[in-house]
């Protein structure tokens, strides 16, 4: 027996909102004339390393701290504030290029859900520059943990319980194996990867990483592709 879901939730940074060449941006800005020295994939490196470590911050106030333990490494100046410079760049990261448009498309079949492991402030700048897409928006401040937690995951059920939704009616789509794919397959939900990092020859970039790769129900590399498949009426859940 086979049903379309109901309800998209979505992971929001690296799915939606292209945080790599955001926070790229930001460090260019910073580094002024000095940028062109930055080598930026050894910066996501060393980025992805720290990102789970113990004491972390939230999210994006983590990038403080991570910024001025990376500072020495890549030359990036310090005492002028430029840590929360860094840190505020997260309102204004761009979206992927097929983002807006795709979330339009899928909002025509599906109530869209934002499941974000950033501060509520960030997410306010993220929804504007996708041109506020969502049913409704979740983020760490409410949830009271991170992804890969499953207790995120139990949250936004309750959240959904009185509109009428179950587990059984969302299909979870994100792009990080680690925080989404491999949690939200293990608690028995329809999952979609987005692989991001495919068009710029695979990897994990500035997500962390994961030993072992978890098999999505639906696997595409853009978002574009998951709107297609939406239109042609191609997403369908078993059970």
């Amino acid at each position: 027996m086979t049903r379309r879901p109901k309800v998209l939730t979505f992971d929001v940074v690296g799915t939606l909102i292209d945080f790599e060449t955001g926070m790229k941006n930001a460090l260019l800005e910073i580094l002024g004339p000095k940028g062109g020295t930055l080598d930026f994939e050894a910066f996501l490196t060393e980025y992805r390393a720290l990102r789970n470590r113990p004491g972390k911050l939230l999210f994006p106030e983590d990038l403080a701290p991570i910024y001025l333990q990376l500072a020495g490494k890549f030359d990036l100046p310090t005492g002028n504030g430029e840590e929360k410079t860094f840190v505020e760049s997260a309102t204004s990261w761009p979206a992927f290029d097929d983002s807006v448009d795709a979330m339009k498309r899928l909002k025509k079949h599906f109530h869209l859900v934002a499941m974000t492991n950033a501060r509520r402030w960030a997410f306010d700048g993220m929804d504007k520059t996708l041109d506020y897409p969502f049913f409704k928006g979740y983020t760490v401040d409410d949830s009271g943990c991170e992804k890969p937690d499953p207790q995120y995951f139990t949250y936004v059920l309750e959240q959904l319980a009185p509109e009428g939704y179950t587990k059984n009616d969302v299909l979870h789509v994100a792009q990080s194996q680690f925080h989404d794919i491999a949690i939200a397959r293990d608690l028995g939900y329809t999952v979609c990867w987005i692989e991001r990092r495919k068009a710029v020859g695979g990897g994990f970039g500035g997500t962390v990483a994961v030993q072992t790769l978890t098999t999505p129900d639906y696997h595409y590399h853009t978002l574009a592709e998951l709107a297609d498949a939406a239109d042609r009426g191609e997403l369908v859940m078993m059970g």
